[in-house]
């Protein structure tokens, strides 16, 4: 969804083929293909093939530096990997795949039900420290928009779909949230996609 967006806000061409790993269909001969870790996101330019949203949305801000969306100070820059870092790498990898997969940290069913437990636990302390981090700030970097904001997006929804009160549980974020969503281009990316944000 982050990278769809930001593909929208650039307003080049693109072809936007829908894949998801809940339907199995990253997982087709053509996506291994692209890319052999059966997962989303993936970006075809030319004969590259990149993987990874933080990746992904670091070289579309940097190869269209003209649309402002990724600090050209260094403290801009570390500060999105750094949000990226911690997001992919902590956030999704362990707290949101206790929840929505928990087969994947073990094959023992009779422990499934605590492991969505545990993520759930998780999630909320990561979601209230990223309440705190958008507290008094527009936007989560430098103060401007950033392909970092319409990640967090993706969390917020995610959080909804997970039955988390956001919207009195994080007002800042949800505040920042519907910032993002007011935007014509992620509007465009949610009704090319079908979806909402709040489920």
């Amino acid at each position: 969804m982050a990278p769809h967006i930001v593909l929208e806000e650039i307003s080049l061409p693109f072809e936007l083929s829908l894949v998801s790993t809940s339907d199995g269909s990253t997982r087709s001969p053509e996506q291994l293909r692209l890319n052999p870790k059966g997962r989303v996101p993936v970006l075809v330019t030319g004969n590259s093939v990149l993987t990874e949203a933080p990746a992904i949305l670091i070289a579309l801000a940097k190869s269209n530096p003209d649309r402002q969306l990724l600090s050209e100070t260094q403290d801009g820059l570390v500060r999105a990997i750094e949000w990226f870092n911690w997001l992919s790498g902590s956030v999704h990898a362990v707290a949101v795949r206790q929840v929505w997969r928990p087969e994947s940290f073990t094959d023992d069913s009779a422990h499934h039900e605590a492991i969505v437990a545990k993520g759930k636990k998780n999630l909320s302390e990561a979601f209230s420290l990223i309440e705190a981090r958008l507290t008094d700030r527009e936007w989560a970097v430098a103060n401007s928009y950033s392909v970092v904001d319409p990640y967090l997006l993706v969390f917020f929804r995610w959080g909804n779909r997970m039955g988390f009160d956001m919207r009195n549980s994080f007002p800042t974020w949800t505040h920042h949230s519907l910032r993002v969503h007011e935007r014509p281009a992620t509007m465009r990316a949610f009704a090319r996609e079908g979806i909402s944000l709040w489920q």
